[in-house]
């Protein structure tokens, strides 16, 4: 019976040979038989957690560190020959296990008891979570205690959302989908939030987050500087990861004395670069925390989709700093296309989308210098990446 070798991982996580065919579970080098048999080869790796695959949270944990760096600069390069570009591709920073400082789980009342943790893999079933090795160690330190408590609040038949984040205090824990009446109710968030040191607890009702629970303001460090942290705030995935896309924008936008930060949250990156620093962002929360946090700034509350820096607002900068959401900054950098910026640094997570969004700067003038692919979500197909262009 005839094999034939994986030669590539697709982009949804199966291993794929050199005629096309796609096999769930298969890492390069791995040899599959006409019955679809799979031997495992050089990087096939033992899955480290009980709960893989079933889970989610994790899509690759059957591959090597070096097949999983080779799908993120895959992963990147094949975004940008789709538009018809290509770069440097520099080698991807990965996070290591147990290092994610954020998370969204999923709860539901099953019998007597509650299932907390990610969702099946293309599925709304939630896997109960019992290990976990992409969690830092003081968030899956709260599943446990977490699943006694929603056992107490959480309405039969109904779902919930436990966000994980973790702040300079400990622990910012926000609760969705959760009806806390009455004293015990009360109580026992109370009890749980001092019990297991909790930085602060946060429930949704179905009016937004209000805060229950919080015996001092809730920061997180950004290059030095503490910064408030309102509840439901972004924050890159790890700290590590955090270092890495920092450590790009300050290479990318190197020697500007003037640089606007746009889409700019709690200020990962203005609160990093030297010189003059405009932000702007969107949410009023984080707009807040970051004017508070360093007064010096000029920041300012703008909807950059509704209302983009134009190129004549642009005339002076000596550089960029582009963050934005999944769905990339189109709308924006069609006005930077425009522009005389000679430097930019683009932060995504999105590979599909930033390539869109560099083939719009490249055919306005631009060069794209380089990308390196970064790996905060550890063994999953979600791909980010920095990069940087000049004119």
């Amino acid at each position: 019976m005839s094999s034939e070798s994986i030669v590539r991982i697709a982009a949804r996580g199966d291993g794929v040979t050199a005629s096309g065919r796609h096999f769930a579970l298969a890492a390069p080098g791995d040899l599959v038989d006409e019955a679809g048999t799979i031997t495992p080869g050089a990087h096939h790796q033992l899955p480290p957690c009980r709960h893989f695959p079933e889970c989610g949270g994790c899509q690759l944990q059957h591959v090597d560190d070096a097949a999983y760096r080779r799908y993120l600069a895959d992963r990147v390069a094949g975004a940008l020959a789709h538009h018809g570009l290509e770069t440097d591709i520099r080698e991807p920073h990965l996070s290591p296990p147990r290092s994610r400082r954020r998370a969204a789980l999923r709860a539901m009342r099953v019998g007597k008891g509650v299932a907390l943790g990610f969702n099946e893999e293309r599925s709304h079933r939630i896997v109960d979570m019992r290990e976990c090795h992409i969690l830092r160690p003081e968030l899956f330190a709260l599943v446990a205690p977490l699943r006694v408590l929603l056992g107490t609040i959480l309405p039969a038949k109904r779902q919930a959302e436990a966000r994980l984040t973790l702040s300079d205090q400990g622990v910012d824990v926000a609760l969705s989908g959760v009806v806390a009446e009455g004293l015990a109710a009360a109580e026992a968030l109370t009890d749980f939030a001092e019990r297991h040191g909790v930085a602060r607890l946060s429930l949704d009702e179905g009016y937004g987050l209000e805060t229950r629970f919080e015996p001092r303001p809730a920061t997180v460090t950004l290059s030095g500087t503490a910064v408030a942290l309102p509840p439901g705030a972004f924050l890159q995935a790890t700290h590590d990861g955090e270092r890495a896309v920092v450590e790009a924008v300050r290479e990318g936008v190197a020697g500007a004395a003037r640089t606007a930060d746009l889409f700019a949250g709690l200020g990962t990156f203005a609160l990093a670069l030297a010189g003059q620093v405009y932000a702007a962002e969107a949410a009023r929360d984080a707009v807040l925390a970051l004017k508070s946090a360093r007064p010096s700034l000029a920041v300012e509350h703008r909807d950059l989709y509704r209302r983009p820096l134009a190129a004549a607002d642009l005339v002076g900068f000596e550089a960029v700093v582009l963050d934005p959401p999944r769905s990339g900054a189109e709308v924006q950098v069609r006005e930077l296309a425009s522009s005389a910026v000679p430097r930019i640094a683009y932060v995504s997570c999105n590979p599909a989308t930033f390539a869109r969004d560099a083939e719009i700067l490249a055919n306005g003038g631009y060069r794209l210098s380089w990308v390196r692919p970064v790996g905060q979500f550890r063994w999953s197909t979600h791909v980010e990446l920095a990069a940087a262009l000049t004119r």
